[in-house]
């Protein structure tokens, strides 16, 4: 297994390894799908998937859009770094913002304010408007129990919904994308990886990423162990005092539920060091609506969550 120490030549041998069965997968889509997407948040995890499909098909360019549910709470750092990113290597970005499902009375407010759990609907009815048949996704196996129950093509039904018993074997790398009309399949090329392969692959391709994965000064609250932020989503309780403090994210999402951690860490290799000493995947450790119950990611997967 990989560790989160500077990569020695076994890990990059394993990186390579990663490399070549991530693109091996982004070229079966291509050759047996007719309209994949990429979902494209500006992530680290995305990021990296972009970065891989753009390896995967050099120099022709990616054949794929992207695909960027937009619940509207999100950091400035990151849209930013979207944008750029999709101008840089002219790419084509499809975005479903959570906003013109309120607004049109399609979704509703949640009382928490959150928006993550509201993804779901915009997404399957831009997938199904757009009749894509493939559907990219950054989701590694060592996050979260419901994804490591996961397959690399993992078929969803008629309503994107997520079977655990229609998965199929994976064997010998071999993928089954067989499936019917108004089926989709969802494709996680980063499967196997862990934090620790991305942030070393990141090192050595010197993968750019948005800045507030970096430690920072930022205005911040203590809640349920989390240090949020102020934005558009809300603020703090009473009770609950802002401080700056130094800081930084190991995953993004909805501002509303995403924590920060305080960190000095300001390089890759700061990174890498820093997270060996964690115990906790970055998902349990800064997202609050992976905390709203044991098995809250497996229900959102069932109702059509990526």
């Amino acid at each position: 297994m990989t560790t989160l120490e500077p990569a020695t030549d076994a890990a990059q041998d394993n990186l390579a390894a990663l490399e070549s069965e991530a693109i091996h997968i982004f070229r079966e889509v291509a050759g047996e799908f007719d309209r994949p997407v990429i979902l494209f948040s500006g992530g680290k995890d995305s990021t990296l998937l972009l970065h891989l499909a753009i390896k995967a098909f050099w120099p022709a360019p990616v054949p794929f859009p992207l695909l960027h549910v937009d619940t509207g709470h999100n950091f400035d750092e990151v849209i930013e770094f979207r944008d750029r990113v999709v101008e840089q290597h002219g790419l084509r970005l499809v975005v479903a913002k959570v906003q013109d499902w309120i607004d049109d009375g399609r979704l509703e407010e949640r009382a928490d304010g959150m928006r993550n759990p509201l993804q779901t609907t915009p997404l399957l009815d831009t997938i199904s408007e757009n009749k894509f048949d493939a559907v990219f996704g950054g989701g590694r196996r060592d996050e979260e129990r419901a994804r490591a129950k996961e397959r690399i093509f993992s078929l969803r039904n008629s309503f994107g919904q997520w079977e655990p018993r229609r998965q199929r074997p994976e064997l010998w790398n071999l993928y089954n994308g067989r499936h019917r009309p108004g089926e989709q399949v969802r494709v996680f090329p980063l499967s196997n990886w862990t934090e620790a392969d991305v942030w070393n692959y990141i090192a050595r391709e010197k993968v750019e990423l948005p800045s507030i994965y970096y430690a920072h000064r930022r205005e911040v609250y203590l809640r349920d162990g989390m240090l949020l932020a102020e934005g558009p989503w809300g603020g703090p309780r009473p009770g609950e005092e802002v401080r700056e403090r130094t800081v930084r994210y190991r995953t993004v999402g909805d501002g509303s539920c995403t924590g920060a951690i305080e960190s000095t860490a300001a390089t890759v290799e700061e990174v890498i060091a820093e997270v060996s000493a964690s115990r906790l995947t970055e998902r349990g450790a800064t997202r609050a609506d992976d905390r709203m119950s044991e098995a809250a990611m497996e229900d959102r997967k069932r109702e059509g969550y990526f």
